[in-house]
């Protein structure tokens, strides 16, 4: 967790004042990484005090401008944010419990990660969602473990 000095540094390298909101919820975003708003209001008004839904949301959309945070979407799920920027990683969600984890992007030959045609467009990142169920919920499930699938339909190559 970086000291309280590391964040208000952060601010004033991305142009932004400091204030005591913005300090409170970029120390709230390292502290609960991939949470949602409402942990981190909660999280906010425990460290600073009353402050409003606005004004959480208000900081949280101008440290996602200032790329000092980072917002993920997973579909089916509200907005979460994150402290871990600009190094193009992506995430592992729980289909059961919703639970997010980060995933370090593959290395060596990644054909998925390379557009097969880029339109034109200049690509700097390429985001991936891998879906399956956590440690915590796959044995509630009748379904086999992820490598044994995987196992499997490589046995009928």
């Amino acid at each position: 967790m970086p000291l309280s000095s590391d964040l208000e540094q952060s601010l004033r390298g991305a142009a932004l004042r400091v204030t005591r909101p913005r300090v409170a919820v970029l120390c709230a975003v390292h502290t609960h990484p991939h949470a949602d708003t409402d942990l981190l209001l909660r999280a906010v008004r425990a460290d600073i005090g009353e402050v409003s839904h606005q004004a959480v949301y208000d900081v949280l959309r101008a440290l996602t401008a200032a790329r000092l945070v980072r917002k993920i979407e997973p579909q089916g799920s509200v907005a979460r944010y994150e402290s871990r920027v600009g190094d193009n990683h992506h995430h592992v969600v729980c289909r059961l419990c919703g639970v997010i984890a980060d995933v370090d992007c593959a290395t060596g030959d990644t054909p998925c990660l390379t557009a097969s045609n880029d339109r034109g467009f200049v690509i700097d990142e390429a985001e991936v969602v891998y879906w399956g169920l956590c440690p915590a919920c796959h044995p509630l499930t009748s379904a086999p473990p992820l490598h044994t699938i995987t196992s499997r339909k490589e046995s009928r190559a």
